[in-house]
């Protein structure tokens, strides 16, 4: 059953309906503000605000074929707002980031599993998770947002065009330059730029 079917049917009282979008919706959006926002319980807090605000206002929405957009605006604001809220309380040093590191950052998937059956490799994955983590902190926010939503939601450039309300080439540009000031703080760890996986 596609988004479009489910809004329709939750508007039409069926309750089940919008439980499904959760279900649907919910690791996205929690990945998303998780990269946004490094915080579980800030992820976990903003993911509930994102699916209250969307209970309450999916009547209101016009072009239910943009749900997806839609979702991720609510998500996105909802990080902007607590990220000024905590502004000056996320600035991690690299080995803090080491301490408090539980998720990973890539969405890429281990194919041959034996990730976590390796703690050598999993020491090394992790460490490149804080240093990815502590690297997108210090990038300007528009340009974060986007290689956030590019690079790890897998969205492509007319999404987040519709999403930040900006023009494909301005969300390119932006995209640009954030890969470029992503890699300037990557260089101060001494990366290999091969290993991040980063194509302008």
């Amino acid at each position: 059953m596609t988004d479009i079917q489910l809004i329709e049917k939750f508007l039409n009282g069926d309750v089940n309906a919008f439980n499904t979008l959760v279900w649907r919706w919910q690791k996205p959006i929690f990945n998303f503000t998780l990269k946004y926002l490094n915080n579980v319980e800030d992820a976990k807090d903003i993911t509930q605000r994102t699916f209250i605000k969307v209970h309450s206002s999916l009547g209101k929405l016009k072009e239910k074929d943009k749900f997806s957009s839609w979702i991720y605006q609510i998500a996105l604001n909802q990080c902007r707002d607590e990220s000024k809220r905590k502004k000056n309380k996320n600035n991690y040093s690299f080995e803090e980031m080491r301490e408090n590191i539980g998720f990973d950052i890539s969405n890429e998937v281990d194919e041959s599993g034996m990730a976590e059956h390796n703690p050598t490799r999993k020491l090394h994955r992790d460490e490149l998770n804080g240093i990815l983590t502590s690297a997108l902190a210090e990038i300007p926010e528009e340009q974060k947002e986007i290689v956030l939503m590019k690079e790890y939601q897998g969205l492509k450039f007319i999404e987040i065009a519709e999403i930040l309300g900006l023009p494909v080439n301005t969300v390119k540009s932006r995209m640009y330059y954030g890969l470029k000031a992503l890699r300037k703080q990557l260089e101060k760890w001494n990366l290999d730029k091969e290993m991040l996986q980063y194509e302008m």
